[in-house]
């Protein structure tokens, strides 16, 4: 319950209730209102979707899934690459025909020889998306490859691309938002992993502030040094 308030705030102090321009009439689910022709999101229901999401992840973690997840805002995405094992940045697998491969262009072709090089010989099982804003080809190559989709909407996100996705996140798809989001997943990540590997580890949701209390960063730190001398990758792109 703890944690949750304190998320709760997180959230308020990104600025994550607020939508760029008031909804069309599918997204008003996650609306309380508007002001200024802004978006009111309820922030309820974004923790609702969140844990939901991060519940999904999980369980995909603890049976060694593989994650595609794309590129959007370089500051925190070396951040989860880092910790999340078994995924892949879309540099890696271009956007356009990346998933299905149906009408890929020389460059892919060639990339398709080295595939066991890059990895792309396997079919993600879930695609994450931290910024939904022009990513509707990579959403309906997901769709269309029955590929469940995590992705972050506004107010904007046309309902061609909201209806496709499988577990919408609905929040202002800020840098500081995404951050945070990024970073539960880190925690999610290394949570299962020590999990998986039998390890006693209960990794806490890093949700304070940069001005944090000194003891709180201190035991964030040693949680995160033990995870990280105990974890081993888990998952190597194979089944």
């Amino acid at each position: 319950m703890a944690i949750q308030s304190l998320l709760f705030t997180k959230l308020l102090s990104a600025n994550a209730q607020l939508g760029h321009r008031v909804a069309s009439h599918h997204f008003k689910i996650y609306t309380c209102g508007s002001r200024n022709g802004m978006t009111i999101l309820d922030s309820d229901k974004t923790l609702i979707s969140m844990r939901n999401a991060l519940h999904f992840i999980g369980s995909l973690i603890n049976q060694k899934g593989f994650f595609f997840l794309l590129q959007a805002k370089d500051v925190f995405l070396s951040q989860i690459m880092d910790e999340m094992v078994g995924s892949m940045k879309d540099s890696q697998w271009k956007i356009g025909a990346s998933l299905t491969h149906s009408s890929a262009s020389k460059k892919i072709i060639r990339l398709r020889k080295n595939k066991m090089q890059l990895g792309l010989n396997q079919k993600p099982d879930c695609v994450l998306i931290l910024d939904g804003d022009r990513k509707a080809s990579i959403i309906r190559e997901a769709d269309r490859s029955r590929i469940p989709i995590v992705s972050i909407v506004d107010s904007t996100t046309p309902f061609d691309s909201y209806h496709k996705i499988t577990y919408p996140i609905p929040a202002n798809n800020s840098t500081l938002f995404a951050y945070t989001f990024a970073n539960l997943i880190t925690k999610v990540s290394q949570e299962r992993t020590a999990a998986l590997l039998g390890k006693k580890t209960t990794v806490q949701i890093d949700i304070s502030d940069s001005n944090s209390h000194k003891g709180n960063k201190d035991r964030e730190k040693s949680e995160d040094a033990h995870v990280a001398g105990s974890s081993t990758p888990i998952m190597d792109g194979n089944p």
